[in-house]
């Protein structure tokens, strides 16, 4: 279930919270835009309408399923989006957190747990995917979207690609 939003400030902020409230695995919240997208080492994230921001709560196994969970986020990603968008060039995948085609970044991942102990209770694994939102001027060279690409599809549709990817990677041992 994909819980959609017109904007928020970040969808990782709404799945935590609703984590805590008590949301099973593969609840998703997703926002047309945020004001306070956040990428990995606390780096902001441009979050414009046309692209997908994303955040699943996944409940995990134990520790062990955690090593590794952002590539095999990735990983995962990469695999739906090849799989389901026709022309799409090789996707491949940067350590840790970064979804490249021809060496620029469709996709960002960043994933944030909550502990009791040596215990996971939950991880969210935020998601952001550049569809069809305008590449900030800046980042022209080191960005793309899919549009550009040419790949025409929606925010939406991409949503439902991922989700089910990320829930799956979120309850699983490594291996």
């Amino acid at each position: 279930m994909i819980r959609w939003h017109d904007h928020l400030v970040s969808t990782m902020d709404e799945a935590h919270r609703l984590a805590e409230a008590g949301s099973p695995h593969g609840t998703a919240v997703a926002a047309k835009t945020q004001s306070g997208g956040r990428g990995s080492r606390g780096r902001s994230w441009a979050s414009p309408e046309g692209g997908l921001w994303l955040s699943v709560i996944c409940r995990p196994p134990g520790p062990e399923s955690m090593e590794s969970l952002s590539v095999r986020a990735g990983q995962a990603i990469a695999a739906a989006l090849q799989a389901a968008l026709p022309g799409l060039p090789p996707v491949t995948v940067k350590l840790p957190n970064d979804l490249l085609v021809a060496g620029r970044k469709l996709a960002g991942i960043l994933c944030e747990a909550r502990w009791e102990g040596g215990t996971p209770l939950w991880v969210v694994i935020g998601v952001g995917v550049n569809v069809r939102n305008p590449v900030p001027d800046a980042l022209r060279e080191a960005a793309v979207s899919l549009a550009e690409l040419g790949v025409q599809t929606t925010p939406e549709a991409v949503a439902d690609l991922v989700v089910p990817a990320l829930s799956r990677v979120g309850a699983a041992a490594p291996g």
